[in-house]
């Protein structure tokens, strides 16, 4: 696994980020530029499971929800792999991985920054794609502003 860090300014509150992140809709959004048709099945709370899962593969990955501060933080470690849309165990591509969202905001701009774990195998894809998720993030959370 390799530890990429991402980072990104969005004009309006942590609130405000934060539900364009984890509400199903825009996650749906944001999301699937990095795997397409992905969405989450849980509840972000910490102690809880949560899968991501793609509708297209059926591909995902089942997620311990370790640390979680409403709207300022979240590290998940993943799990399990999973197919059949989470039903079943796959290679242990993710499995152990941790995956972080911080935001921090000062006068009404939000600092969001990502830190991942990824497959080597993956690491250019992420470096490429991780960016233009965040950058519909703020997209959409600006949008939500107006």
């Amino acid at each position: 696994m390799k530890e990429l860090l991402f980072s990104i300014i969005i004009k309006g509150s942590k609130e405000k980020v934060w539900n364009t992140l984890w509400d199903d809709n825009t996650l749906r959004n944001w999301v699937s530029i990095i795997d397409e048709g992905t969405y989450m099945v849980g509840e972000i709370r910490e102690g809880n499971k949560v899968q991501f899962i793609s509708a297209v593969s059926g591909y995902g990955v089942t997620s311990m929800i370790e640390k979680h501060i409403p709207f300022e933080f979240v590290l998940f470690r993943h799990m399990t792999d999973t197919m059949e849309s989470g039903t079943q165990e796959r290679e242990n591509e993710w499995t152990a991985g941790k995956e972080s969202y911080f935001l921090a905001e000062t006068d009404g701009v939000t600092t969001l920054t990502v830190k991942t774990d990824v497959p080597l195998e993956q690491e250019e894809t992420f470096n490429t794609q991780f960016p233009r998720a965040l950058e519909r993030v703020k997209n959409l959370a600006e949008i939500k502003i107006k």
